[in-house]
């Protein structure tokens, strides 16, 4: 019997998400566009005012991932009151749970990365974006199971421009002189905005 009614919250889910694919799609086009925009300006921000230490460096993304996460949540919870839908439904929980692992991981990497170290620091600082795309594209992947399609291959457009890049620095030219805060304007500023505002040309508008 526990089976069953295990088998039975899973289709519920699964039917649930597919409901409400459409609507989880509209919310994810200003959220990709908020990261992107946050990703830009803290990328600025951190080549105009020189914070090239792993101190710095780690402190002024983590600070952005958590204003993006904030704004993302708000974005998705002003889009399920104006659908009447309820924000922390079972298929949520289903979604939070399967980002909490890689984001965890990618917290802790940057965390670590804040307290210092005695490895070289320009080593780190381009690194990090590097390990930090790698996590989150997994993270994305993970909640593609349960959101559009698309989703999952954004993810692994991070995992893979992520690995190439990883390759790059580390066997094709060791001592890669690049500045670690374009590197993740690139990846989360340039990939959300492209992301974004393919959702937002290819959304189907509604009469």
């Amino acid at each position: 019997m526990e089976n069953n009614d295990w088998a039975v919250e899973n289709l519920q889910t699964i039917r649930t998400l597919m409901e409400r694919s459409t609507l989880y799609r509209r919310a994810l086009a200003p959220i990709m566009l908020l990261a992107g925009i946050v990703g830009l300006i803290a990328a600025a921000i951190g080549v105009h005012f020189r914070l090239n230490t792993v101190e710095g460096f780690t402190l002024l993304w983590l600070i952005t991932a958590i204003i993006v996460v904030g704004g993302a949540f708000l974005i998705a919870r002003k889009q399920a009151v104006k659908d009447s839908e309820p924000f922390w439904s079972p298929p949520t929980k289903r979604v939070a749970q399967a980002l909490v692992p890689p984001f965890t991981a990618g917290l802790l990497v940057g965390v670590l990365f804040s307290l210092g170290s005695k490895v070289r620091l320009v080593d780190f600082i381009v690194l990090l974006p590097f390990l930090w795309s790698f996590f989150y594209g997994c993270a994305l992947h993970a909640a593609g199971f349960f959101m559009p399609r698309g989703v999952r291959c954004f993810g692994w457009v991070f995992i893979i421009s992520a690995g190439i890049g990883l390759f790059y620095v580390m066997l094709v030219r060791p001592h890669f002189d690049v500045n670690g805060h374009w590197l993740m304007g690139i990846f989360f500023g340039g990939l959300h905005l492209a992301y974004g505002g393919y959702l937002y040309l290819t959304e189907k508008k509604t009469p």
